[in-house]
């Protein structure tokens, strides 16, 4: 049986270091077993890249539960005290779809990132920045956002 000290070679998840190499076509959260810890040594700051790659998977995250919170609460009702209004009835489903569709996009796209990020990392090929993928989620789930803002104001607004 290995000991800690004697599986730290190792680049991916429970990978031995008598494993293939890490240049080897094998998807490193295909192999087994699949719940084990991530082992690497941590030369050059490693360590510090995969815990902020960690975080910002929490974030995205995160960001996909507040979404689906909000979705909910938009498709179940606009108001607690008073009944909504007709264009209110009319557009809570689209609108909770709409986030709830954008929830799944930031759930998928940290998934994808954290996922690719850490077989660079097996691979020694880590580049630690956002590609276009995660500026257009991000960009898509911010204008739905502030439209939904500028709506829910425009409504009680013309309802008072």
């Amino acid at each position: 049986m290995a000991t800690a000290s004697h599986r730290l070679p190792a680049l991916f998840y429970g990978l031995a270091p008598t494993s293939p190499s890490p240049s080897s076509t094998t998807h490193p959260f295909l192999l087994p077993p699949l719940i084990s810890p991530l082992l690497f040594h941590n030369a050059s700051s490693d360590a510090r890249d995969h815990l902020a790659n960690e975080r910002t998977f929490l974030s995205w995250l995160k960001l996909s539960v507040y979404m689906s919170i909000v979705s909910v609460a938009i498709t179940v009702s606009f108001h607690i005290k008073n009944e909504p209004s007709e264009i209110e009835e009319r557009i809570r489903l689209p609108l909770g779809l709409i986030f709830w569709v954008l929830s799944f996009a930031c759930l998928a796209n940290g998934l994808a990132t954290y996922v690719k990020t850490v077989t660079y990392y097996g691979r020694r090929r880590a580049l630690v920045q956002s590609g276009w993928k995660t500026q257009v989620v991000f960009t898509v789930v911010a204008s739905a956002i502030i439209a939904a803002c500028v709506l829910f104001l425009s409504v009680n607004a013309s309802t008072k």
